[in-house]
């Protein structure tokens, strides 16, 4: 974690660095297991290839993590001169939590929400949207901002965009597997051996599952720890439960091709951009707004509680 005076998280420090190792296993045990099976395949001096395609596209995403994810947003830079209050509220924050500003976006939609993305404390961009900028008070849209300037100090952002690599190459083998079975595929020798396109296909698709759960799980514990860091650096918890609940009745007014176009950004997000689901299910990407209100009362009432 950056040094700022957000609060620190050891519990979110210690699921990083486990998802990290784990996922680099799991990356390591894919490059292997291609190679194991395609050994006999005549196709084995392509399994390299594969592992330096994931390592090329494991820092791709760390250099141009921000780029990528505005330009999904169709997100736009401002200047103070085109969001001068907008700036000034993430000019206080940055003060309050001594960090470096980042730099600052909008994204011309009614959907409500906001998120945070860089490789770096030095390196990250803060977006809202047009449609949160409408919707929120002052003090709630504070509130907002300082969870995204959490992300930031957290660095959980890089983690999770990284992390992401290990599921991206194991679908990219997994849909080369169905290719090759599409054309027959090359088989290994006897009638009773697997097809080398299956076991391709079965190693991938493990890799993919497993990572696909680990980042959801990391995802839904990071929003927990943006919250609490956001609520204490603010003082204000109540002013971010208030955000939190007009976001997510806020969507139920958005269409629902609009909120499709967005959910590829969803672990992203300060909210899912999905309306009338359950989020009590593993594969949730945001613990449920009853979970963060929960945990911002009981910030409110320690806050609220005379110092002895």
């Amino acid at each position: 974690m950056a040094r700022t005076r957000f609060v620190g998280d050891a519990g979110l420090t210690a699921r990083m660095t486990t998802v990290m190792f784990l996922l680099g296993g799991l990356f390591v045990l894919l490059v292997v297991g291609l190679m194991a099976v395609a050994a006999g395949s005549g196709y084995g001096t392509l399994v390299p290839f594969i592992g330096l395609v994931g390592i090329g596209i494991a820092l791709y995403q760390w250099w141009s993590s921000d780029t990528v994810a505005m330009k999904a947003m169709r997100a736009r830079e401002v200047t103070p001169q085109q969001a001068p209050e907008l700036h000034a509220m993430i000019d206080r924050l940055c003060v309050l939590a001594d960090m470096p500003k980042p730099r600052v976006g909008v994204a011309d939609t009614s959907m409500p929400n906001a998120f945070a993305t860089g490789r770096s404390p030095d390196r990250s961009v803060v977006v809202v949207t047009t449609g949160i900028l409408q919707l929120l008070t002052v003090e709630e849209l504070e509130g907002v901002l300082a969870h995204e300037l959490a992300h930031v100090a957290h660095r959980d952002v890089l983690v999770m965009t990284v992390a992401s690599s290990a599921g991206i190459v194991a679908g990219m083998v997994t849909q080369g597997a169905q290719y090759g079975a599409m054309f027959g595929g090359n088989r290994r020798d006897g009638n009773s051996a697997l097809p080398v396109w299956l076991l391709m296909l079965l190693v991938s698709m493990v890799v993919y599952a497993v990572s696909f759960l680990l980042l959801k799980l990391l995802s839904r514990y990071r929003e927990l720890s943006a919250d609490r860091a956001g609520a204490y650096l603010t003082m204000k918890p109540a002013a971010l439960a208030s955000a939190l609940q007009k976001i997510s009745g806020g969507m139920n007014a958005i269409p629902d091709r609009d909120l499709r176009a967005s959910q590829a950004m969803n672990a992203f997000f300060i909210a899912p951009a999905i309306k009338g689901v359950s989020l009590r299910t593993l594969t949730s990407t945001h613990p449920t707004l009853e979970q963060r209100l929960e945990q911002l009362a009981r910030i409110q009432a320690e806050l609220g509680r005379p110092t002895p």
